[in-house]
Order: structure tokens, then sequence, then C-alpha cells
């Protein structure tokens, strides 16, 4: 079974894939993408079950902006979905009893 850190990138990839396929005319260059990302991962996806918490749109809008910051200045080798979903995780996620 795949961990949350994977279920996540998962969702972001497939986020970026269906962004790409309805933005095709312009070859998925959208400059308010994190409010298209947001909006789907929330009302489209499994993310609000996986974190065990519905994020505020806006607030995710801002997560998504700052970590695409974030990737684009660290230049990390791992893939930005597997970056972005651990990061995700830690700022959304509620802690779990001990």
């Amino acid at each position: 079974m795949a961990t949350e850190e994977e279920q996540i990138a998962a969702l972001l990839k497939e986020a970026s894939e269906t962004h790409h396929t309805v933005y095709r005319i312009v070859d998925g260059d959208d400059p308010d993408w994190a409010s298209w990302y947001a909006d789907w991962l929330i009302r489209l996806s499994e993310l609000p079950t996986i974190l065990q918490t519905t994020p505020v749109r806006s607030e995710l809008v801002y997560e998504l902006v700052s970590l695409d910051r974030e990737f684009n200045r660290s230049k990390p080798t791992e893939p930005w979905e597997r970056f972005y979903a651990r990061q995700l995780l830690q700022r959304f996620q509620p802690a779990r009893a001990s």
C-alpha cells in the first residue's frame, strides 16, 4: 500500500496532467495555476481524506506558491511532486496522538 506521501505525490501528478489537458490550448500556461490546483485538490481529489482535514483553499494556494518558490530555489534532485507532498503533509496533517 502506498504511503500518504506517495498518495499525495500521485494526486499532484494527476492534477498536473489534468491541468495541462484543460489548458492545452496555451500549452499548460496558467499564471494562476495554484488556484486551479487548490480547487481541484480540495474538491475533486482524495487530498482531504489523506490529510484528515480539508485545507482552506486560500491557504493551500499560498502553500503551493511557496513550495514552487522553495523547489525552484533549492533545486532538489527529487521530483517536484514528492517534494510538495512531503511538505504538504507536514503543513496540513493534524498532529497524531501519542
